[in-house]
């Protein structure tokens, strides 16, 4: 009974694993592929139920896994030496899929040529250079794969060439690990540059809250000191719709293999950097910062939901017009995928978003004991009021009604709070560029109320008025940035503990 209970129903595997993955219904059945590949049957067992099984704690089960299933499922040749990272095949195809759902989307508009292929850059390919194999057998994308080491950069050329159905598609590319002779100053530049994107430093701000961005990149100790990432290994003209990056999410190896459960694999290399996922990443989006629309979609997988919290937090602050999520199970483990644009939203993006989204709501956690649900609801009256809007407070009923034109909306966008960066406005201003509305006299009604929820913690919630507006996708940006502005102003610092 106990073994029943554990299983799940095709719905709920289905909820897990992306509906367009070639796993979704039907998931690997290790008995046929023992039966078809005789180099798989030895790692195959049958429990007392008689289901097929492989040893997850084998590397060599695991790798000839992954062998048979790119051969039989994706007609691809593939193979690692001993000790390299493993990928699981279903999940790195949620991977790319969640991509193709992104780039379809329209959410930021496509600016290839009808025909085009989209054209992809793999941050960190490994000898199992995996993510461009699918993405070009599954999709026909192209792709540009970077790694540093010998190993890798010579498994991951032989795992193309054996598949010259698509090895015009994939360049593996090498990392000049002698440009790291950057690192010191421009981590010196990359921190003053945040530190002015950030506001003024008089900074005792929550670590926590969404102004106050991850780890600081100052600390030596959290900081990412390996070779380029992006800058450096993108070439001069070069533009890409997307890239991605399964990152090292360690900062030990004695980290890495906590999970007993399994064996992938994996070199340090591959596995491990100074400040672990958090301070690589982070050294992803101060590189997006500089090369902006070389990229249409900068993303990365997550180990850690604390770390996702902050890196999205970050991407606010440095202006990212776009930020998107999604959570990728297999099992018991779950990784996050984060995706981020410089480029200016599309309208008909903006505005469905908000068709779906009327209501958006945020908590105000560790508010100082000086200041009551008033002094907030003032303040977001005085926040909104500084750009023009017309603002109608309602004290006993804790309740703000709002009106206001797209310049007043723009107004607050742009100058309503401290960290508000040039880079942030200057976004804004494009994205407004590309929205020629005709109906110059429309206005946006919308409402704010604040709610005690226990002492010390408010519930902030806004509320747009059903009247369709061409500027109704101001509303939701407004609304990050009043939640930004109130936790800077009322919040003391918690620490350990995300917003």
């Amino acid at each position: 009974m106990a073994g029943k209970r554990k299983r799940k129903s095709v719905g709920e595997r289905r909820r897990e694993i992306h509906p367009r993955n070639k796993y979704s219904d039907n998931p690997p059945d290790f008995g046929l592929l023992a039966s078809l590949y005789p180099s798989f049957e030895p790692f195959v067992f049958y429990s007392h139920d008689g289901r097929p099984k492989i040893d997850w704690t084998d590397f060599n089960a695991t790798r000839e896994l992954t062998r048979v299933l790119l051969l039989h499922d994706h007609g691809l040749n593939w193979w690692i030496p001993d000790g390299q990272l493993c990928p699981t095949v279903p999940n790195r195809s949620n991977y790319i899929h969640w991509i193709e759902d992104l780039l379809a989307s329209d959410v930021v508009p496509c600016s290839r040529a009808d025909g085009d292929v989209a054209k992809g850059f793999d941050i960190g390919t490994g000898a199992n250079c995996i993510y461009p194999l699918l993405g070009a057998s599954l999709l026909g994308w192209k792709f540009v794969g970077s790694d540093v080491t010998d190993v890798a950069m010579e498994w991951a050329n032989q795992n193309v060439r054996s598949n010259p159905q698509i090895s015009e598609m994939i360049e593996i590319r090498r990392v000049d690990c002698e440009d790291n002779d950057l690192d010191s100053q421009e981590l010196q530049n990359r921190q003053q540059s945040n530190s002015e994107g950030m506001g003024s430093s008089n900074n005792t701000e929550n670590d926590n809250g969404p102004s106050s961005v991850l780890q600081s990149v100052s600390s030596v100790k959290k900081s990412y000191n390996g070779p380029p990432i992006l800058l450096g290994v993108v070439k001069d003209g070069e533009n890409f719709d997307f890239c991605m990056c399964n990152p090292p999410f360690f900062e030990t190896m004695d980290a890495a293999g906590l999970n007993p459960k399994t064996s992938c694999g994996g070199t340090p290399d591959e596995m491990v950097c100074s400040g672990g996922e958090h301070a690589f990443i982070t050294r992803i989006i101060e590189d997006s910062v500089k090369l902006k629309a070389t990229f249409r979609w900068y993303t990365s997988m997550v180990g850690r939901k604390l770390n996702l919290n902050n890196l999205v937090s970050r991407l606010w602050n440095v202006g990212a017009t776009i930020v998107k999520t999604t959570e990728f199970v297999q099992g018991k483990t779950s990784r996050w995928g984060l995706a981020w644009s410089f480029l200016p939203p599309s309208k008909k993006m903006i505005s469905s978003q908000v068709t779906e989204k009327k209501n958006l709501s945020f908590m105000l956690e560790g508010l100082q004991r000086q200041y009551s649900a008033f002094h907030v609801l003032q303040s977001v009256e005085s926040f909104l009021a500084n750009g023009g809007a017309s603002c109608k407070l309602n004290s006993a009923t804790f309740h703000i009604d709002i009106t206001a034109s797209e310049d007043q909306l723009n107004a607050i966008l742009g100058t309503g709070t401290e960290t508000k960066s040039e880079d942030a406005c200057s976004e804004l201003e494009a994205f407004n560029s590309s929205n020629n509305y005709d109906i110059q006299s429309d206005v946006l009604c919308f409402s704010i109320s604040v709610f005690q929820q226990i002492p010390g913690t408010l519930l902030v919630k806004g509320t747009m008025k059903e009247r369709e507006s061409s500027i109704s996708g101001l509303f939701l940006l407004v609304f990050q940035q009043l939640e930004q502005f109130l936790k800077k102003k009322f919040c003391i610092e918690r620490k350990g503990i995300i917003r």
